[in-house]
């Protein structure tokens, strides 16, 4: 191949990039992305700063204002960043280094922070690269210090003392305005995100208080300032995540230890749910959302110190065999945090813990604690282990009833229920399969479907809410095996989405609050057994109208009661009556056709992971027995709710 005289390749060529320039060249290597995600990563660099002088002993207090010209202020009462000259750089403050140069920071060796959950040391000074602005103030040492910084990183004002610590405070002030020819989707903050983060830090760290404003005249969601405290620490965080559902017992474990830099703190309680990953670990603060070593250690020690219990106080019997691990973390919610001095994470996202020697001192305090707060706790012991019990001969019974609906071939497509009415066609990707709320609705479907592409399956009622039902249940309730049947590619663990008989399902219910919770039983079933239909786009919606009325000689019908406000604010002189739809067996087959199944007329609307996910912080009240607290809150939170009102 002949060289091109304009694709030289010399020394010339290779750039080094001074300073913060290689954060500005390379946004994306240091916080992830440019967008949202990326911008509130700017936030939460300056706020561990602060929490690691927390986990230090140092710090109380943290305060983050989101400033009227949409920057951010985060002032801690920590030691403060040191002013006095650096060692390595004889021209620069330590404070200076800390915020322009990479891998600077008091957390590689020496005796600033015994635990931090910064490894890197890039923090405070992408953040600095980032940002068009970024104003710094140091109380320390009965003074009050001062630098600013411009266009990423450009030092305007070395730091200089300005005057007296107020109050003789010690701490730290950082305000930053990003940069927006960085952040090119917009540097507009979102309150309630960074909330998220800073309650679940306020929780992993006892009594630290952070308190959030929001001064930002239009845009502001937060009226008044949010004080995030928890003298309860972690045991306070379990209380929460089980706000939601039912407890087993009122108490809440707690177990902690210390050895050799590294210390474990340990809080659980069971609820009566069915979840068997309700495990959520951290390390120096940050989510191991893979878990890594110290969950490792705690799943190990679980197993053993409740079969040793269960086969102890008779509730197994010596010859059975042991409980397995899922039986035993099921309604579990527990929060693991571990601190120690040299973290190992593997991979960028810091998500999983590789220290071996954090798994042996998680397990050992597993060990000899749980077992202790059994003896201590008895009737909780009791209650646990029934229901540890109970999950494995549940689990035992789903394996059998698996394997004899296999036997007769319900669950892998060769066997289809009797009141499918399926499609000519065999090709799934332009075959649809629906599944119409009652029998006589089922009908008017099968009437007006096109027969090649069109599956009709009517269900009863209200199907079983999996969130409260086991697998063999599942399997023994018969509009659960019709759907598996229907489908044919399993469902659990074993669901294989290659294997599904149809890439549309639609879910066509009633257009009133009944049918809401009908559509959310069903999406609630897909998202927990079949999750990959929704992930892969394959779960639609069909959403008839509520109301009709004649315009003329045309028939007109309207989707819901907004739809008929807007209906009559457009036609004010309209005097016909409405007609409320109130079930799809109302409507005849070319009625249904032509406001729902027609593909011409019909709106299909997808549903994302997100909305299905909703599902779990909704369950609690949806999925109550009470129907008017269920119907006020679909009616009230409607807007919110979307996957019930699409």
């Amino acid at each position: 191949m002949s060289e091109q005289p304009d694709s030289s390749y010399g020394a010339q060529d290779i750039q080094v990039l001074e300073g913060l320039e290689a954060v500005r060249k390379r946004p994306g290597m240091y916080i992830g992305s440019t967008g949202p995600a990326g911008l509130h990563h700017l936030v939460y660099e300056v706020v561990d700063n602060s929490v690691d002088e927390a986990m230090a002993g140092h710090a109380s207090r943290i305060e983050v204002t989101l400033l009227a010209d949409g920057g951010c202020e985060v002032i801690d009462d920590g030691r403060g960043i040191p002013v006095g000259k650096h060692h390595q750089y004889p021209d620069l403050t330590a404070a200076e280094v800390v915020l322009t140069v990479l891998h600077a920071g008091g957390k590689f060796g020496g005796d600033g922070y015994k635990v931090s959950g910064g490894l890197h040391g890039v923090g405070v000074s992408v953040v600095n690269a980032l940002s068009a602005r970024v104003e710094v103030e140091i109380d320390r040492e009965g003074k009050r210090h001062r630098m600013t910084f411009v266009n990423g990183g450009e030092l305007e004002d070395s730091l200089a003392e300005i005057g007296d610590a107020p109050d003789d405070r010690t701490g730290t002030t950082v305000r930053f305005w990003p940069d927006s020819t960085i952040f090119k989707e917009g540097i507009e903050f979102r309150a309630t995100t960074l909330l998220e983060r800073f309650q679940m830090m306020a929780f992993l760290n006892r009594s630290l208080e952070i308190v959030t404003t929001d001064q930002r005249p239009e845009v502001a969601t937060l009226t008044e300032p949010v004080t995030y405290r928890y003298d309860g620490g972690i045991v306070d965080f379990v209380r929460h995540v089980n706000a939601s559902k039912e407890a087993l017992f009122s108490s809440v474990g707690y177990i902690e230890t210390a050895e050799d830099e590294q210390e474990v703190e340990l809080a659980f309680q069971w609820n009566t749910g069915f979840n068997t990953d309700g495990i959520h670990s951290f390390a120096n603060g940050i989510n191991t959302i893979e878990g890594g070593m110290h969950e490792q250690g705690f799943r190990t020690a679980l197993t053993r110190v409740i079969n040793n219990y269960v086969k102890e106080k008779g509730f197994l019997k010596e010859k059975d065999d042991n409980l397995q691990g899922e039986d035993i973390r099921e309604g579990l919610s527990a929060i693991i945090s571990v601190r120690l001095r040299e973290p190992q994470f593997e991979g960028q996202t810091k998500g999983k813990l590789g220290n071996v020697s954090m798994r042996s001192l998680v397990e050992k305090a597993t060990n000899e604690h749980l077992k202790d707060w059994l003896e201590e706790n008895p009737n909780e012991g009791r209650v646990i282990a029934q229901k540890a019990v109970q999950a494995a001969r549940a689990r035992i019974a789903a394996q059998s009833a698996r394997a004899a609906t296999r036997r007769k071939s319900a669950l892998d497509g060769a066997g289809l229920p009797g009141k499918l009415a399926d499609c000519s066609s065999k090709e799934p990707r332009e075959s649809e399969l629906y599944i119409v709320e009652g029998n006589s609705a089922g009908g008017s479907a099968k009437d007006a479907r096109n027969p090649h592409t069109m599956a009709i399956l009517p269900i009863r009622g209200k199907i079983l809410n999996v969130e409260r039902a086991r697998v063999d249940k599942m399997l023994k309730n018969s509009e659960i095996t019709s759907l598996v049947q229907a489908i044919g590619a399993g469902f659990g663990e074993e669901f294989d989405v290659e294997k599904i008989r149809y890439h549309k399902i639609v879910i066509l219910c009633d257009a009133d609050v009944d049918g809401s919770h009908i559509r959310t039983l069903l999406l609630t079933f897909f998202f927990r057994q079949m999750r990959e239909l929704v992930e892969g786009g394959h779960i639609y919606i069909a959403q008839p109208p509520l109301f009709s009325t004649e315009v003329g000689r045309e028939k007109v019908y309207l989707k819901d009661e907004a739809a008929r406000t807007r209906f009559l604010e457009e036609n004010p002189r309209h005097n016909k009556d409405f007609g409320r739809l109130k079930g799809l067996g109302e409507m005849d087959s070319e009625e249904l056709w032509a406001t729902t199944m027609d593909p011409a007329q019909r709106t299909l609307l997808q549903v994302s992971v997100q909305q299905a996910a909703i599902a779990d912080e909704i369950f609690s009240i949806l999925m109550g027995e009470d129907v008017e607290s269920r119907k006020h809150f679909i009616q009230a939170n409607a807007a919110d709710v979307r996957f019930l009102d699409i």
